[in-house]
C-alpha cells in the first residue's frame, strides 16, 4: 500500500516529495519534532504535543507557517490516509532551506514534513523490563528544545545496544539527568524522584502525566536530580516515554551495576497511565 506523507500543507504520496539538499535540517540539524502515539486510529495528547512543538520553535526563532490546531487536522489526516490503528506520527519542521550558512534568517519560511508508521507498544517490556546502561550524557546544554541534534542521544542508543541493553541512562558528572530517548525515575522509600524540567532534559509528555497521576495517587513526588549512586539504591527504576509508556529497569549495566525488582509504584503508574490513555484517546476528534 502506498504510504501517505506530509509536505508542508499537503498530505500526498512519498513518492511525490523531494527535499532540498540545501534543507537546514539536513546541513545544520537545525530543526523540531514531535512523536505522537496513536491508539485505536486516535492520537494520545495530541495538544500537549504540539504545546511543545510551539514552545521549541519559539526557542530557536523558528515561525510556525500555520496554527497549532492545523497541525491537529494534518496529524489525523495522516493518520485517516495511512489506515493506522496503532503507532506514531511524526512530525517534523526545519528552518527551511537556502544557501548553506551559519548564521540563520529570522522570519523565513519553514518547511514541514511527517509520516506515519504502524508500531505496537512495547508489551513486553513493560511486563518484564529491561536492562539500561549508565554512561555519560555528552549531549548539547539545551536538551529542553526536541530539536533534531540527536546525535549524543543516538551514540548511547548504540553503546546501550552493543551491551545488550535497550536504552542508556545518562549522567553529567555523577548526576543521572534521562536516558537517550526517555526520561528516568526512581522510588526510594515510597518517594517518586526525576530530574527537574530544566534545560538538561526534555520534559517529556509521558513525564508530565506520571507526575500528575503521582499526585492523584498521594505518591509523593521529588522533582530533583539524583545521583548515580542513590541510582543503584533505588528501589525501584523505570523509564518513561511516548513509545516506551511506563517500561520498568531491572538491571543496570556500565558506569555502575546494579539489579532491581519491579516494585508497586511502577505497576500502579503503568496501570494508571494506561487508564488516562484510553479515556484522552476516546476524547480526541
Amino acid at each position: 500500500m502506498e504510504q501517505y506523507v506530509l509536505y508542508n500543507e499537503t498530505v500526498t504520496e512519498r513518492t511525490n516529495v523531494k527535499i532540498d539538499m540545501e534543507d537546514r535540517g539536513y546541513l545544520f540539524g537545525d530543526g523540531i519534532y514531535e512523536v505522537v502515539f496513536v491508539y485505536n486510529q486516535k492520537p494520545f495528547a495530541l495538544k500537549e504535543h504540539f504545546t511543545r512543538f510551539e514552545q521549541s520553535a519559539a526557542k530557536l526563532e523558528m515561525k510556525m507557517p500555520y496554527s497549532v490546531e492545523r497541525f491537529y487536522e494534518l496529524t489525523h489526516e495522516l493518520i485517516t490516509k495511512n489506515s493506522l490503528e496503532h503507532g506514531i506520527v511524526y512530525i517534523q519542521m526545519t528552518r527551511g532551506s537556502g544557501p548553506r550558512n551559519h548564521l540563520y534568517e529570522r522570519n523565513v519560511d519553514c518547511a514541514v514534513t511527517g509520516f506515519a508508521r504502524q508500531m505496537q507498544p512495547p508489551a513486553e517490556d513493560k511486563k518484564n523490563g529491561i536492562a539500561v546502561l549508565l554512561t555519560e550524557d555528552i549531549r548539547w546544554l539545551r536538551c529542553d528544545i526536541k530539536s533534531l541534534n540527536l546525535l549524543g542521544n543516538t551514540m548511547a542508543k548504540r553503546k546501550a545496544a552493543d551491551s545488550e541493553c535497550a536504552e542508556a541512562i545518562l549522567h553529567r558528572n555523577g548526576t543521572c539527568t534521562e536516558g537517550s530517548s526517555s526520561n528516568v525515575f526512581i522510588v526510594k522509600n515510597n518517594v517518586l524522584r526525576t530530574h527537574p524540567a530544566n534545560n538538561f532534559i526534555l520534559n517529556g509528555i509521558t513525564r508530565q502525566f506520571i507526575l500528575k497521576i503521582a499526585e492523584e495517587q498521594n505518591i509523593t513526588v521529588r522533582e530533583e536530580a539524583f545521583t548515580t549512586s542513590e541510582l543503584k539504591e533505588a528501589d525501584e527504576v523505570f523509564i518513561s516515554s511516548t513509545a516506551q509508556e511506563v517500561t520498568p529497569v531491572i538491571s543496570v549495566k556500565g558506569d555502575i551495576e546494579q539489579i532491581f525488582e519491579i516494585g508497586p509504584v511502577t505497576r500502579l503508574l503503568q496501570e494508571k497511565l494506561k487508564e488516562k490513555i484510553n479515556k484522552l484517546s476516546e476524547k480526541s476528534k
